[in-house]
């Protein structure tokens, strides 16, 4: 069986001025693309979906990550956000936190904290995390 995998884009609305999203080098969507060019010979493959009627609140970096979501046909997993899959950024490169968001999904979906487990890796953001 294949793994299939979506990176689910959320609506945001910025609630604060003093933060604005980073700007990209690449549409987020069109990045995704290239990344599953070279996970199709693993046996994966990736999509996007756009979800924009589910718009969450933005004031930093962190809150962005909430709103990429990562789902799998592998039941276990749910429907975590970004920052629940990787825990921190390391750079704050929202292109780069996708592509290991997928490479954890794709490879070590043992290693992303369980949905009820009692450990907080993001914030409260309705992921169940």
């Amino acid at each position: 069986m294949s793994k299939e995998i979506s990176v689910v884009f959320y609506g945001y609305r910025l609630v604060s001025d003093k933060w604005q999203p980073p700007v990209l080098p690449q549409e987020p969507k069109v990045f995704v693309a290239e990344v599953s060019k070279k996970y199709k010979k693993y046996g994966i493959s990736i999509s996007c979906i756009d979800e924009l009627e589910n718009v969450l609140e933005v004031s930093g970096y962190s809150d962005l990550l909430n709103t990429v979501r990562l789902r799998t046909n592998d039941s276990m997993l749910g429907n975590p956000c970004l920052g629940h899959v990787i825990g921190q950024s390391q750079n704050c490169n929202l292109l780069e936190d996708i592509q290991r968001g997928i490479s954890r999904v794709a490879f070590a979906p043992e290693t992303i904290e369980p949905d009820g487990s009692s450990k907080k890796v993001c914030h409260n953001c309705g992921c169940g995390c």
